[in-house]
């Protein structure tokens, strides 16, 4: 008989939840249905599982009426009318909607507290009840942008004005010294260029503290490509000094791009290749500089050698200047080198103003003179430029997210008998739309248009291949006016692997030829991230607006871009 009573309550206890684990439930009413119905609205938990759970969820309920207006609220005793229920009445009495803050105006002006409100008095100001929270951590954020961290804001002899209205009095306490920036410590990466604190960031000592401003500027470090912020700022208060502490580290910067495309020749029905090298180093001596190599070769027999070199905040200045060579050479036609000088102004992370000259000398190596559209010139154009850049760095497969690229330049072009003024527009920008996660929408649009009375063959602007029109051949375009619409939509398999569409269209105007024309791409590629960089592959099939569509006119373009 007991082990038959033992195993029974061994039963009991185990599997008997009800017995151990009885849910209570909480009731809260009012002192009259309307006030019941108003409690009820705070949608509060009414099932508990002991008495101190809705012991809390009582002075919850109360605190949730004191925000709205209820400040007077009364609870009664929690009683319990059976084993399970518990009843409390909360007695809500007058909701107050409005109360009229007294300010000191020495502590704070005005200017600041008409942000906050419609109605802002030379001694008070009105606020609605529940937005009082919201005002007071506003004020005290403003009050910490001055370099006071460690001010109190609160309120004090909160009264009644009258049936609707409080008053209260607006009570500051910046009783401790004004702070400022005395010493900046990087952590990580030592090396780090000093200038971009001062310049790129705009963080320099002696500068007012303001913690919430500091951190906000140190996330414009994700938009440099040669170093990352590793865990947000810090700071080490003492009694004399505050010192910021920025925890950075170096990423990889060095760029290696290149790509290998291949079709059908149409005349002579044999596969040609063409492809190109460019090769981008920065930060290498840790002075924020960046170094571009640049060798193009492509199957219409064109050669292109080029180097840019950037050098940012010369003489922690914010000024830094951009070099730059360029040799083109057209089989035995011509030959033309551009050079280009221009100063910049960082003004902060993502926008950038140019300014500077640009020399382009062209020289016709055709000996018996058979082409008159080929010519010896010499050009200068002034130039002003604006840049935006948005980059990504967290999401290797897009790195830049928006960028904006526009240039103007005003100049003149010489050949031994002649002088002419000329203008010339460019403008690249790009901007990805992400739909969610996996899919998204590339858009890029660039052109440019060379202004002037005449023109040569060898000063026409040449555009087509992968990083203009899609499946036309590298550079076998020229114009003096043209515009390029690239479209992708982009679907992302995984974090190392997307495939998309590929809708390109174009329009150039050719005055040496007296030629207008609309043009059309159309194909699909793919981007894979391996161990030794980005992979793309396109496959593009591109047509005039007069011809019909050929495949044996596809191209196949292949690029490699790997970070070293």
């Amino acid at each position: 008989m007991q082990k038959t009573l033992r195993i029974v309550l061994i039963i009991y206890i185990f599997f008997s939840q009800e017995g151990f684990c009885q849910n209570l439930i909480l009731n809260v009413n009012g002192q009259s249905e309307d006030e019941t119905v108003i409690i009820s609205n705070l949608q509060y938990q009414k099932t508990h599982k002991d008495f101190e759970s809705i012991r809390l969820e009582v002075d919850s309920i109360q605190n949730q009426l004191f925000k709205i207006g209820y400040i007077e609220n009364r609870a009664s005793k929690i009683t319990r009318i059976n084993d399970s229920t518990f009843v409390t009445k909360i007695n809500l009495k007058n909701r107050y909607d409005t109360i009229h803050i007294y300010y000191n105006n020495v502590q704070i002006d005005q200017v600041t507290l008409k942000a906050l409100s419609k109605e802002v008095n030379e001694d008070y100001f009105v606020l609605s009840f529940n937005e009082v929270a919201k005002a007071l951590r506003f004020i005290n954020s403003e009050i910490s942008k001055k370099g006071l961290p460690f001010s109190k804001v609160s309120l004090s002899s909160i009264t009644a004005k009258n049936a609707t209205t409080l008053k209260a009095n607006l009570f500051i306490d910046v009783s401790n010294n004004k702070r400022t920036i005395n010493n900046i410590v990087i952590r990580g990466y030592d090396k780090f260029p000093k200038s971009y604190i001062k310049h790129f960031l705009k963080i320099k000592p002696k500068q007012v503290f303001d913690l919430k401003a500091i951190k906000t500027k140190s996330e414009q470090l994700n938009n440099l490509n040669f170093a990352n912020e590793v865990r947000p700022p810090e700071v080490l208060f003492s009694k004399d000094s505050t010192t910021l502490y920025m925890y950075l580290e170096k990423s990889k910067s060095n760029n290696f791009d290149g790509f290998l495309g291949f079709g059908t020749n149409e005349d002579t029905n044999q596969l040609e290749f063409d492809g190109y090298l460019n090769l981008i180093l920065t930060n290498n001596l840790n002075f924020g500089e960046s170094f571009r190599l640049l060798y193009k070769s492509d199957e219409n027999d064109q050669k292109t050698f080029e180097t840019n070199a950037t050098l940012p905040y010369l003489f922690n200045t914010p000024i830094g200047i951009d070099l730059q060579l360029r040799i083109f050479k057209k089989d035995s036609s011509f030959t033309t080198v551009n050079q280009a000088l221009r100063l910049h102004y960082q003004i902060n992370s993502k926008h950038k103003i140019l300014s500077g000259i640009v020399s382009t000398e062209s020289n016709n190596l055709l000996n018996d003179n058979s082409s008159f559209a080929i010519s010896d010139y010499k050009t200068q154009h002034y130039t002003i430029a604006y840049q935006f850049l948005k980059r990504q760095s967290s999401i290797l497969l897009f790195p830049v997210k928006e960028s904006l690229y526009i240039e103007v330049g005003i100049g003149e072009r010489k050949t031994t008998t002649t002088k002419e003024n000329q203008s010339q527009y460019s403008l690249d920008a790009l901007k990805i739309f992400d739909l969610n996660k996996t899919n998204s929408i590339f858009i890029r649009a660039n052109g440019s248009h060379l202004n002037s009375k005449s023109y040569f063959e060898n000063e026409l602007l040449r555009f087509g291949g992968i990083n203009s029109i899609r499946g036309f051949e590298e550079n076998s375009l020229f114009a003096n006016l043209f515009g390029v619409l690239n479209t992708e939509y982009r679907y992302t398999l995984s974090n190392s692997l997307y495939i998309h569409s590929i809708i390109d269209a174009g329009y150039f105007e050719n005055e040496v030829l007296k030629t207008k024309e609309k043009l059309f791409g159309y194909g699909f590629g793919f981007g894979i991230l391996t161990k030794a960089g980005l992979l793309k592959f396109n496959y593009a099939n591109g047509k005039n607006e007069n011809t019909r569509f050929k495949l044996s006119n596809s191209k196949i373009h292949i690029s490699l871009t790997a970070n070293f």
